[in-house]
């Protein structure tokens, strides 16, 4: 059980989140675990096949959940890779906003039932499903900050610098009220 007076570190950078020294990498995978485009084709690239075999073997993930998988190829302190499924974004009336807060939080205890103590996600949804990035930012930060977890970092990785503004700005917004 997290103490209560421990809040999680949270730090938003620009780059691959395949090369983050972090204990576990979330990918935003689809249902099967087998591998995609855009973040998850790069984890999967880094990480190796085996990791589509363990991915079909645990296989399917439904939208808003997370699964684990060993890292595999992935450079060292990384042990872990936690697939979780955003939302598709389908114009915000669908519940997308609640399966993409499910995704940070699900992921967030899948790592404390792995005893991960730093983790590294993607902006979920915000690439080929088509959420918009102001949205899934917002979401993001406040997601985290309200987790109950053990973890003490999680590195919010933009991939391209409109991404990374909006996550900057929502982490600034979060830690100044």
């Amino acid at each position: 059980m997290p103490d209560a007076g421990r809040m999680v570190t949270i730090e938003v950078v620009q780059g691959d989140i395949t090369r983050q020294a972090v204990d576990a990498v979330v990918t935003a995978a689809n249902e099967s675990l087998l591998g995609g485009g855009g973040v998850d084709g790069a984890v999967h690239r880094a990480a190796g096949p085996r990791l589509a075999e363990a991915g079909a073997r645990v296989a399917p993930c439904a939208p808003g959940d997370a699964i684990a998988t060993p890292a595999f190829d992935l450079p060292p302190p990384v042990q872990h890779v936690i697939h979780t499924v955003g939302p598709v974004w389908e114009g915000g009336g669908r519940g997308e906003a609640d399966v993409l807060v499910s995704c940070y939080r699900r992921s967030l205890e899948v790592a404390d039932e792995l005893g991960v103590r730093s983790v590294a996600f993607p902006a979920i949804a915000t690439g080929v499903h088509g959420f918009p990035v102001e949205e899934a930012a917002r979401i993001a930060v406040t997601a985290v900050a309200a987790a109950d977890t053990d973890v003490a970092l999680v590195r919010l990785v933009a991939f391209d610098p409109e991404t990374h503004a909006a996550l900057t700005d929502h982490l600034h917004r979060h830690l100044t009220g």
